[in-house]
């Protein structure tokens, strides 16, 4: 099916949210532009071949009569009568031909690029997105290795704190039980030696 300018003024378009492109009222202007040239040309065009048919069905050879009457030249007035209608007639349409096309080429290139950018900038958001989570999990894996090793050294840490008090119990242990044997030996000494001290030493 052939596109019309009507096709071009009641297309819609989908919104996309939340990604970058072409503002939509300049290319709604533009596109009121493109449809205003296309039209014009249309009308060229219908116009054209209205006359060419118009020629082609008698009606430009009686129109050339007054001048093929005049006495002043009468054989060049019949000669480029035919060259005069045919000249405009033939490659008109093809120019407005080629205007259309033109046009409807505009209008498909401008789309093409709106696509184009759609595709280029979502693929980019993509891209940072996945960047960012790449970004965000070697940070917390960062975070977890040092958070791991911290406790390690704190574990260490303590595991040898523990070590020095009971080494410190176990020394403080064996001191004083050393003491308090060597005290019940000096008590066990000295109740020994004042049972065989005679009564008359001690003055009884």
């Amino acid at each position: 099916m052939a596109l019309t300018p009507d096709d071009v003024v009641t297309k819609q378009f989908q919104h996309v949210r939340f990604k970058d492109g072409f503002d939509p009222d300049e290319v709604d202007d533009f596109l009121d532009e493109i449809v205003i040239e296309w039209r014009k040309a249309l009308e060229e065009n219908a116009e054209l071949k209205a006359k060419l048919a118009a020629y082609e069905s008698g009606a430009a050879p009686e129109a050339a009569e007054p001048v093929a009457a005049a006495p002043a030249a009468p054989v060049v007035a019949e000669a480029p009568a035919a060259p005069v209608a045919e000249t405009p007639a033939e490659p008109a349409p093809s120019g407005s031909a080629t205007a259309t096309a033109g046009i409807i080429e505009l209008a498909q290139r401008l789309h093409d690029e709106h696509v184009a950018e759609g595709e280029a900038k979502r693929n980019q958001l993509i891209a940072d997105a996945e960047n960012e989570v790449n970004r965000i999990r070697s940070e917390a894996e960062a975070k977890q290795r040092e958070e791991a090793a911290r406790l390690e050294r704190e574990r260490n840490t303590l595991e040898a704190r523990i070590t020095e008090l009971r080494n410190f119990e176990r020394d403080y242990r064996s001191q004083l039980r050393g003491y308090i044997e060597g005290q019940l030996r000096d008590l066990d000494e000295k109740s020994a030696s004042t049972d065989s001290t005679p009564v008359s030493a001690i003055g009884l």
